[in-house]
């Protein structure tokens, strides 16, 4: 990978499009190509091979959720580019098939909370390291259909605000940040969600991080 991130954009609007390029740009990231046609957007990332993709959900040709379709099939073909769909629809459908199996390397994002360059530029960057962005308001959508029997009960409030932070893609750094309290400290949070949730310890812990992650989000 090289220094500068290189960046594919998918956006109908103009003026959405515009701005996603010029915020891309003064954070140092490389737009290689933009595109308005999701059909386009596959065809042209399969030929680049950018860093990342950015698309909008819906687009042309069909207007409907023609973006997120691009986006998984681009991550069927280029499981090592990172993808990240910016909507104005808080859909946790949308969310879920985004999100599949594996959250790495994945971000959905509400375009109308991107206030600044820095805020795109975290997320494409921990999409591209394999780590997930997931906005905190798409979660608290998907944690409000919780079903009968939630299988996160057996955790406590603070292992849950862990768990919830986790699944917007921050580390344990960025935890420990974020809720004012040492790395140490999350540390101990993050094994016992693992343990109360019965995740094996003969598992990587990325990849129980990603599971408890989709047990959070999916029961």
């Amino acid at each position: 990978m090289s220094s500068t991130l290189r960046v594919v954009v998918g956006e109908d609007q103009p003026i959405v499009r515009e701005g996603v390029m010029s915020m891309l740009a003064r954070v140092g990231m490389e737009v290689v190509a933009s595109v308005a046609d999701a059909d386009e957007l596959v065809r042209i990332t399969a030929d680049l091979r950018p860093d990342v993709v950015i698309t909008d959900i819906q687009m042309p040709p069909n207007l409907a959720d023609d973006g997120l379709r691009a986006a998984l099939r681009i991550r069927a073909a280029q499981p090592q580019v990172g993808v990240i769909v910016l909507s104005q629809f808080l859909d946790a459908g949308y969310a879920l098939d985004l999100v599949g199996d594996d959250p790495s390397g994945l971000g959905y994002l509400l375009k109308e909370k991107i206030a600044n360059p820095e805020m795109l530029s975290d997320a494409v960057r921990r999409v591209v390291a394999g780590g997930s962005a997931l906005d905190p308001d798409v979660i608290a959508t998907l944690v409000g259909r919780r079903r009968t029997g939630d299988p996160l009960g057996v955790l406590t409030p603070k292992e849950r605000e862990v768990l919830s932070l986790m699944a917007e893609g921050h580390s344990n750094a960025g935890i420990a940040a974020k809720l004012f309290v040492t790395v140490p400290a999350v540390e101990r949070h993050v094994t016992g969600i693992f343990q109360k949730l019965n995740l094996q310890q003969a598992d990587s812990t990325q990849h129980r991080r990603v599971l408890a992650v989709l047990t959070y989000l999916r029961n």
